[in-house]
């Protein structure tokens, strides 16, 4: 008994002896200035009342002291749009910041604005203040309105009538938002078009969507993830699913980021002015449509820029269709692919005749062979390329010939040399010394006067959609 009271009782001294040694701490005022993870905060674009993703800066004490940081606040006070958290502890002022030699700190910043108009800049600064000099990080974002079309039980978000969406507010789809049978979109210069994870677009039978972009103000089409990273991810969203009889008309479109792009059953679709780029699969998944484009530019799709299924009419026409992808290595990454079969919901097999016109145009990509027809025995399977530039490995790989009656004027295997083709700047004019200058026929691109940047073309006109300036 008497050795377990001795043994409580030095551990109670040993307790209170470390207890009364106290690590003296001396934190002194910094005398230089402190280093930072980065010196701006770029916020992703934001909507009216959501909340941002967190960013986080980290700050840097490079002396070989312990310092007290004097103070560090937001410049614009409790009134700022913006919320940040130093060290743990949420707030907009903080005064004598502990940071020892050598360590480093956090930083956190969201923003969850107020919007006062269609598109503004929200700014703000971290300031930083010592008798090293005051510093800062500069906070920056976009801030957008927004309307909202949320899918839930009780509301199947689905657009009953004719609809005009302007760009006085961007549209922020969350679920599946269906265009009824019948019904009419209109969307118009200069509007914004985000769909959350998992969620699309539904066109019904006999509905029309029509997407009326300008030159000075294209209509995007995208994942709601504003920040540059996301451009080029795909799957952050899922497709445009047209349902047979529906139609399309499309006029500077920028769609990019899903699954699937235009995913079209028996639509009938016209395409002009327009970019689809960066999706897991598909940028145009066709089922036995008609499609007429015309200076349309593709690029960074994992089975194919456009895929063709079960037959159909397609007349391409000063067309860009690329295909690169260091995302997407795994993948076919065809720039067309053609078959007269489709294989349904129900297992079965279905096919249809199909007819391709490619003029003038481009297809292109950093595999062997760009284009790949599976024809099948019994049904029609008619192709034209007619002065178009083309990758191709042999008639085993592209299923077709080259040197086919219907093959004309072909510059083959020649790289069109692209400004920038990653998906990043995507910039799929050609260089001054590109095989495609001067290559198209003058008749073909007559019915196409203009490039998708607005320069004439009736005279040495360029292949694709880009006409050499």
């Amino acid at each position: 008994m008497k050795i377990k009271l001795l043994l409580a009782f030095s551990f109670w001294m040993l307790v209170m002896m470390v207890s009364c040694n106290k690590d003296d701490i001396s934190f002194d005022a910094p005398s230089q200035q402190l280093s930072f993870s980065r010196d701006t905060v770029f916020c992703d674009t934001v909507y009216h009342q959501v909340r941002s993703e967190t960013y986080a800066v980290k700050v840097y004490n490079n002396e070989d002291k312990d310092i007290l940081i004097p103070r560090i606040y937001l410049e614009k006070g409790s009134s700022s749009l913006y919320k940040i958290n130093v060290d743990g502890k949420p707030g907009y002022d903080f005064k004598e910041v502990p940071l020892r030699k050598k360590d480093s700190l956090y930083i956190f910043v969201e923003i969850a604005p107020e919007a006062t108009g269609p598109e503004a800049i929200a700014e703000d600064k971290i300031l930083f203040e010592s008798p090293a000099g005051q510093q800062n990080v500069v906070l920056f974002s976009v801030v957008q309105d927004a309307e909202f079309f949320i899918k839930t039980p009780s509301n199947p978000n689905i657009l009953t009538s004719t609809t005009t969406w302007t760009n006085n507010k961007a549209k922020i789809i969350y679920g599946d938002l269906t265009l009824d049978q019948n019904a009419i979109l209109n969307i118009q210069p200069g509007t914004k078009v985000y769909f959350h994870k998992n969620s699309g677009m539904k066109v019904l039978q006999g509905a029309t969507l029509n997407i009326n972009g300008t030159l000075a103000d294209n209509v995007t089409l995208r994942g709601d993830r504003n920040d540059p990273a996301y451009d080029t991810i795909p799957k952050n969203w899922n497709s445009i699913k047209m349902e047979p009889g529906s139609n399309l008309n499309m006029n500077y479109a920028r769609i990019f980021g899903g699954t699937k792009g235009l995913e079209m059953r028996q639509t009938n679709a016209t395409i002009n002015n327009s970019f689809i780029h960066t999706f897991q699969e598909y940028g145009i998944y066709s089922i036995g449509s008609t499609i007429t484009a015309r200076n349309l530019v593709m690029n960074n799709c994992g089975e194919s820029a456009i895929g063709i299924f079960r037959g159909g009419t397609y007349n391409l026409t000063h067309c860009t269709i690329a295909n690169y992808s260091d995302l997407l290595q795994s993948y076919n990454r065809n720039g067309i692919f053609a078959t007269n079969e489709w294989t349904n919901e129900s297992n079965q097999t279905e096919q249809g005749a199909l007819i391709i016109n490619v003029r003038n145009s481009i297809v292109y990509s950093d595999r062997d062979n760009s284009v790949f027809f599976e024809q099948t025995p019994g049904q029609l399977f008619n192709f034209t390329f007619e002065n178009c530039l083309l990758k191709y490995s042999g008639q085993s790989e592209a299923g077709f010939s080259d040197t086919a009656s219907s093959i004309i004027q072909l510059v083959k295997n020649q790289d069109p040399l692209f400004v920038n083709y990653f998906a990043a700047q995507m910039n799929l004019r050609v260089k001054q010394n590109s095989p495609a200058i001067g290559k198209g026929s003058t008749a073909v691109a007559a019915t196409v006067p203009t490039d998708i940047a607005g320069n004439s073309r009736t005279s040495n006109p360029t292949l694709g959609a880009y006409q050499y300036q």
